[in-house]
């Protein structure tokens, strides 16, 4: 069993830390910035006062916090992750971050003679408790068959894509996906609705067929019964469409379907949404045609 650092034990992290003690693994946890979390505690964590001590402690250092500045801080801050690195350690990034920046990462942590895993997860709150996430990493083969036992106790679709930075990439494209897939399950409703018919019908009949999808099985249903509470929240999924289109910047890339996404979340956070579940995105299409599929 492994010696195991986890920081950022919130919404995500801490059922994927808690399947890691259920795994049998000695959990670290670090409180410079709230206290732990008292199950875990009561679980056989063990609290410390800051990154470093957690790092010197462990011999896998995971991070989950929210966006590239947290995990730059946690890493490189006084009494930071490097602070306490030493050769043999592994720092993996579970976090959702820029891929350029976690290239610039992964070099400082390598050169501590640690080595530096990103390796992203998708499956939402749903899927940390279930221990069923997909997870898209970036490192060497020999750290990633090093960490695969961690990961296999917190998901299940596991793959490493390739380099330093490769999982970040693989993990915007996916929300890339996952945008243009609830917009065109939302456009299709209310354009259903609008046209009078029937949209939990029309969405059972569309399930059967070439559209059916598990954005139109999920995220179809919370649109039709107006069921918004965060699963993934509106202000996260922005997050990771601003890392893509500053990405395409870089690239010289046009991502126009992106950038439409994008500005309809931006309809939903004017009208207060920054928090509401990623599918009320129906709710900023609503706003601008006048008209609610739910018949409110």
């Amino acid at each position: 069993m492994a010696t195991i650092g986890f920081i950022g034990t919130g919404i995500m992290g801490k059922p994927m830390a808690h399947h890691l003690q259920q795994a049998g693994h000695t959990l670290y946890l670090s409180e410079h910035h709230s206290a732990a979390p008292a199950d875990l505690l009561e679980a056989g964590a063990i609290a410390l006062a800051s990154p470093r001590e957690v790092a010197q402690a462990a011999e896998f250092i995971i991070v989950m916090v929210p966006d590239t500045p947290q995990v730059e801080d946690v890493l490189f801050r006084e009494n930071g992750v490097a602070q306490g690195l030493a050769a043999g350690k592994v720092v993996i990034d579970m976090s959702s971050i820029s891929p350029t920046a976690t290239k610039q990462f992964a070099e400082k942590i390598n050169a501590t003679g640690a080595a530096y895993l990103d390796a992203p997860v998708s499956g939402g709150e749903v899927g940390a408790k279930a221990a069923t996430l997909s997870i898209m990493v970036g490192g060497s083969e020999e750290s990633f068959a090093l960490a695969l036992p961690l990961f296999q106790a917190m998901g299940k679709n596991i793959t490493h894509v390739g380099a330093n930075g490769d999982g970040q990439t693989a993990k915007v494209a996916n929300q890339i996906i996952v945008a243009l897939n609830i917009q065109a399950v939302a456009e299709a409703l209310l354009f259903a609705a609008k046209n009078g018919a029937d949209p939990a019908k029309v969405r059972a009949a569309l399930m059967g067929g070439f559209a059916g999808s598990k954005i139109l099985e999920v995220h179809g249903e919370r649109m039709i019964n107006g069921t918004f509470a965060p699963g993934f929240r509106i202000s996260l999924h922005q997050k990771d469409l601003n890392l893509a289109l500053a990405g395409a910047r870089e690239l010289g890339l046009n991502l126009p379907n992106t950038a439409n996404a994008q500005q309809v979340f931006s309809t939903c956070v004017a009208l207060g949404g920054s928090h509401w579940d990623h599918s009320a995105l129906v709710k900023g299409l609503e706003h601008m045609a006048n008209f609610t599929i739910r018949g409110e």
